[in-house]
C-alpha cells in the first residue's frame, strides 16, 4: 500500500504540486511576453512619446483597466467559452492557463509601465543625441536594461499573485494545490492537509519575494 502523508498519497502531493508549477511557469512566461508588450505601447504611444498614439494608447488602457476590475474567480467562468474555443475543454492544468494569461499580463503590464516611466528623461534624450536610435534600439539598449531591476520585482509580484490564482482555478477543475485543498482538505474535513497547503505556499512566497529582491537589488548594482 502506497504510504500517505496527511491522509494523501505522496503521488498525489507530487503531481499537486507540479501542476501549479507548471500553471505558474507557463502563465508567467506567456502573460511576461504579453505584458511587455503592453507596456510598450503604453510608454511609446501615450501623449508625448516616441511614436504617440493616442487611439491605440486609450484601447490598450482601457482593455487593461477593464480586465484588472474583474476578480479572477468571476474572470475564470465568465472567459469559459473562449477557453473551450482555444484548448478544446475548460478543465485541467491547461485549460486554466487561457485565464491566468489573460489575468496576469494587463496586472504586469500595469507594473512595468510605472517601472518604464520612471526612467530619467536626461537617458532618452541621449538615445535621441546619439545619432537618432530607431525606436527599437531605444528599448532594447535603453529602456530595458534601464529597467531590469524594477522589471524583476514586477515579475515577483505577478508570480505570487498567480500563485493564489492557480489556486482558485483548481475550485473549476485546474488542479493543482488549490484542488487538493478544495477536494482532499476542506470537503473531507481534513484540516491537517490544509494546513499544510498553506504553510506550503506560505513558504513559496517568501522564497520568492527573498529571490527577486536579491536579483533586482543585484541588477540595480551593476547598472
Amino acid at each position: 500500500m502506497e504510504q500517505e502523508y496527511f491522509g494523501v498519497s505522496l503521488e498525489k502531493l507530487l503531481t499537486s504540486g507540479g501542476q501549479t508549477l507548471y500553471m505558474v511557469a507557463w502563465s508567467l512566461i506567456i502573460g511576461t511576453i504579453i505584458g511587455i508588450i503592453l507596456a510598450l505601447i503604453l510608454v511609446l504611444c501615450r501623449k508625448g512619446g516616441l511614436i504617440e498614439n493616442l487611439i491605440l494608447y486609450n484601447i490598450v488602457s482601457i482593455y487593461i483597466n477593464i480586465v484588472r476590475s474583474i476578480p479572477f474567480v468571476i474572470l475564470l467562468v465568465a472567459i469559459m467559452p473562449l477557453t473551450r474555443a482555444i484548448v478544446g475543454t475548460t478543465i485541467g492544468s491547461t485549460a486554466s492557463l487561457v485565464p491566468l494569461v489573460i489575468y496576469i499580463s494587463p496586472y504586469l503590464a500595469r507594473l512595468m509601465e510605472n517601472s518604464l516611466l520612471e526612467i530619467n528623461p536626461g537617458i532618452l534624450e541621449a538615445a535621441e543625441a546619439m545619432g537618432g536610435a530607431s525606436t527599437w534600439q531605444t528599448i532594447r539598449y535603453f529602456l530595458l536594461p534601464e529597467t531590469l531591476g524594477s522589471i524583476v520585482l514586477a515579475l515577483t509580484t505577478g508570480t505570487i499573485g498567480l500563485l493564489g490564482a492557480s489556486a482558485m482555478a483548481g475550485y473549476v477543475g485546474g488542479g493543482g494545490v488549490g484542488d487538493l485543498a478544495l477536494t482532499y482538505g476542506y470537503q473531507r474535513m481534513n484540516t491537517p492537509l490544509m494546513i499544510f497547503t498553506v504553510v506550503v505556499l506560505v513558504v513559496f512566497v517568501q522564497i520568492l519575494q527573498l529571490a527577486g529582491n536579491t536579483i533586482s537589488r543585484k541588477l540595480r548594482q551593476h547598472r
